[in-house]
């Protein structure tokens, strides 16, 4: 009986490798699916990093994918409404900083909304096929897109010169950064579409 053991040893440990070859494959390919997937974005190097980390979660799905991407925009966007509703309370503003700033606080929480349901129409979406698929799709790219403008007209409010400073600024970076994640989501989303 110890001699059929000792004969199988060698089996066990050559399984035991393609195993463990096999699970650190696993994350290499998904990050390699990652940065293909991220080359049709506006902005790759963002994409890459924003989605590295959920690299055991997205593997090679588009339709994971598309969902991380989106979970990260929405992130991001509950982030700045935080940070956007923090400067409310700031004190020492101007009376026109005051509603710009009340404006981005609207802007960005629809973007917030648009956002969430996006994220729960691609979650409940399951696999669907044909017009129900393209329904889906439809309601998906349509709050992205309108998501995507908030960023503009929050900005729209800060115009002339008396508004520039430090606070335009730190605005301005936090709605781009939303911007952009979103539109790398968007891509990735409409990318799985025509795959799909």
């Amino acid at each position: 009986m110890a001699r059929g053991m000792l004969a199988l040893a060698p089996l066990v440990l050559f399984l035991l490798y393609i195993l463990g070859t096999a699970e650190s494959a696993a994350p290499v390919a998904s990050s390699n699916f990652i940065k293909a997937s991220c080359r049709s974005t506006a902005y790759p190097a963002l994409c890459v990093q924003s989605l590295s980390l959920y690299a055991t979660t997205i593997r090679q799905s588009p339709q994971l994918m598309a969902q991380t991407a989106l979970s990260v925009s929405l992130a991001k966007a509950q982030f700045t409404k935080t940070y956007v509703t923090r400067l409310t309370k700031f004190r020492g503003l101007k009376a026109r900083e005051y509603g710009a700033i009340k404006d981005c606080l609207e802007e960005i929480s629809d973007t917030v909304d648009r956002l969430s349901k996006s994220v729960e129409e691609l979650k409940s979406m399951g696999r669907a096929r044909g017009q129900a698929f393209i329904w889906h799709m439809s309601n998906i790219e349509t709050w992205i897109s309108a998501a995507l403008t908030d960023e503009n007209t929050c900005m729209d409010g800060f115009s002339g010169r008396t508004l520039d400073g430090k606070i335009k600024a730190s605005v301005r970076a936090q709605f781009t950064q939303v911007g952009q994640v979103t539109s790398n989501a968007l891509a990735l989303i409409n990318k799985f579409a025509v795959k799909h």
